[in-house]
């Protein structure tokens, strides 16, 4: 038995599965970062004395990963219009530039924690600590999350494309919503945690 709705679309929605599950889990997401913005706003507001984060974090080195995200959504949506013209060789390189700069996020991230714990400066430290580090650490985890799908279908996942290329183009277009998704929160995150 097939599972209806794979590559048509639900005549209900106007989506097939797989991109209406992705928005469900979005809107699960939303919620999850919204309440973790919201209490970052409200300690924040309610704090008597709050340290300025230029003051305390790396600005250049956020900025260079607010730029890799920026640029991965771009080499994401076009690994998406290459499948959709027929160009799989095209798709593939577009894919693993995506996938390496995730990678180079997390490298530039891994840098600014690095310099962070050498000087002793933990989520234990403070408040400002505890949230900086909560969110951008939720958030590394989701970029992890991404490079291991986004990995998946540059490799073996790919094989479908030959069976079922219609369906495996749906699949990375639903990738490509997930990894949106995780810029744009890192857009939100950059200037609510380093510049304001």
């Amino acid at each position: 038995m097939q599972i209806p709705y794979t590559v048509t679309t639900r005549p209900d929605t106007g989506l097939h599965n797989a991109k209406l599950g992705i928005w469900l889990f979005l809107a699960s997401e939303v919620m999850l970062f919204g309440s973790l913005f919201s209490a970052y706003i409200l300690l924040r507001v309610a704090a008597v004395e709050w340290p300025h984060g230029s003051q305390l974090l790396n600005v250049p080195l956020a900025f260079i990963n607010t730029v890799i995200l920026i640029g991965s959504s771009v080499t994401m949506v076009l690994s998406w219009a290459s499948l959709k013209m027929k160009d799989f060789a095209k798709y593939r390189r577009y894919m693993g530039l995506t996938i390496l700069c995730g990678f180079g996020f997390l490298v530039v991230k891994a840098f600014e924690y690095g310099a962070k714990f050498s000087h002793g400066l933990s989520p234990a430290e403070d408040l400002f600590y505890a949230t900086y580090f909560t969110l951008t650490g939720l958030h590394g985890l989701h970029v992890i999350g991404g490079i291991i799908v986004n990995t998946y279908f540059w490799g073996p996942g790919s094989r479908m494309w030959d069976t079922e290329p219609e369906r495996f183009t749906n699949r990375v277009e639903v990738a490509g919503l997930y990894w949106h998704f995780v810029d744009l929160v890192w857009i939100f995150l950059f200037p609510t945690l380093y510049l304001l």
